[in-house]
């Protein structure tokens, strides 16, 4: 008869611990193959529990195929393969926690402490207090209707793009976006990509096995006999604000590019990465919004304007893609909550989104001014040269020195300071990328630059 010690059962019920000591002496083969159970009254006697139990035991051991009943005869033991020798499970290692940098130049944080909380936390109280059962059914594969016209109306007023809101498509960040472009553009799609340029494209490009090829830039962007000489044809470029160098794209090579598109039957990816931060001068034209052949693919997401976290993006696709994109990817969900584009699409069309632009286009104009005057007076001014375009949140530093990037890094380091280098972002190495630094400074307090320049004095002595 089967005894089973019922009192160490823990927070177990009686019909569970049941079951799970007769499915371990199965498996373990403790009771053979074919071997008949005490009847259910039997059990119960000896166990001094209710049948009711037992039933509920064998019923989950039939579902399961670990027993079988004859007709009139009760339940036996099925075959069942023995469990193997529990293995000490490997050990695996924690997490390693996010480094406390005493100064950190590398990383692309935006200064969340001005954005506006409390107009945020309102807008989500009206979404849920007015939205119900709406925001519970599914979403739009292309994204709720709301934001996608919100969207389509700040292009048209910020960037004077004239876009339906048909043609875009939202979803979780830029990185995912690449994911469906990948998809969409097909296997045998010949990426030229900027070099240098943002690594997580040619990572998530080359994940999909897709081939990519480094097409080296000029003072005016993406060289143009090395793109035509690469034989891709899809460009994937940042033509307002090239990320690391700054460089814009003028309206001579824009033209170019849409010309190579036009007569290769190309595609071109403008990737707008934080051309919002422009502080001189008027806003640059998107290459989408001077394309007359529907030849380009306009990408942007909100994590420069509101914070990296806000994991929003959206592409406007041409209508010669779009078709297609909804016959060969409309199965995809939206993979964004209706609760947060909600709430972003009432931020977008009441005008908090554009204040809050402005706002923060001013708190950078002072901030990188105090940045690059702390450089140009620093302890070490005579030993570096700074390249920037008056837009952006980053700017090239150039350091004179005879010292190996990774010497300086490694230096950096054990001092606390993290450093982001242009040879970091490049496919090909070249010589001229050597001892230059990309600097992210939008997180860099200007009450805390005195610190910042003696740190780094300490690395470039």
């Amino acid at each position: 008869m089967l005894t089973y010690p019922l009192e160490e059962r823990g927070g177990l019920s009686l019909y569970e611990y049941l079951y799970r000591r007769i499915r371990a002496d199965i498996l373990s083969g403790t009771l053979a193959a074919g071997e008949r159970l005490p009847s259910k009254r039997a059990l119960a006697e000896h166990l001094h529990i209710s049948v009711i139990t037992v039933e509920g035991a064998y019923q989950q051991l039939e579902a399961e195929g670990y027993v079988y009943t004859q007709p009139k005869r009760g339940f036996f033991v099925s075959a069942v393969d023995r469990a193997p020798e529990a293995a000490a499970p490997a050990a695996i290692p924690p997490e390693a926690p996010p480094a406390a940098w005493k100064l950190d130049l590398r990383s692309n944080r935006v200064d969340g402490s001005r954005f506006p909380v409390s107009t945020w936390s309102r807008l989500t109280r009206q979404v849920l207090s007015e939205g119900g059962a709406a925001l519970l059914v599914p979403v739009p594969h292309q994204g709720l209707y709301a934001l996608r016209q919100a969207i389509a109306d700040d292009l048209r007023d910020l960037k004077g793009m004239a876009v339906s809101p048909e043609q875009i498509v939202v979803g979780a960040g830029a990185e995912y976006l690449y994911l469906l472009l990948a998809q969409l553009l097909g296997r045998d799609t010949v990426f030229a990509l900027e070099d240098p340029g943002y690594p997580k494209i040619r990572q998530v490009y080359g994940k999909c096995g897709t081939a990519c090829v480094p097409v080296p830039l000029d003072q005016w962007g993406m060289d143009l006999a090395a793109l035509k000489a690469s034989g891709a044809n899809v460009a994937h470029i940042s033509p307002s604000h090239h990320y690391p160098t700054g460089i814009v794209t003028p309206i001579g090579r824009r033209q170019a590019l849409l010309r190579w598109a036009e007569e290769t039957g190309g595609i071109i990816i403008e990737d707008d990465y934080d051309s919002e931060f422009r502080f001189a001068g008027r806003p640059i034209p998107t290459l989408q919004s001077i394309d007359s052949g529907g030849r380009v693919i306009y990408m942007n997401t909100f994590s420069q304007t509101i914070s990296p976290s806000m994991r929003v993006g959206f592409m406007v696709l041409p209508p010669r893609l779009l078709e297609r994109y909804r016959r060969e990817l409309g199965f995809y969900a939206c993979t964004v909550p209706a609760l947060e584009q909600s709430v972003l699409a009432r931020f977008l069309s009441r005008g908090h989104y554009e204040q809050h632009l402005s706002r923060m286009r001013k708190e950078y104009r002072v901030r990188r001014a105090a940045v690059l005057e702390a450089f140009r007076t620093s302890p070490f001014s005579s030993r570096i040269t700074i390249s920037e375009q008056g837009a952006g949140l980053h700017f090239l530093l150039r350091l004179d020195t005879d010292q190996d990037d990774e010497v300086l890094r490694r230096r950096a380091e054990g001092l606390g300071i993290r450093l982001g280098f242009l040879s970091e972002y490049a496919m090909v190495p070249r010589a001229g990328y050597a001892h230059t630094l990309v600097v992210n400074y939008a997180g860099l307090e200007p009450g805390h630059l005195p610190e910042a320049m003696a740190l780094l004095a300490a690395v470039f002595e």
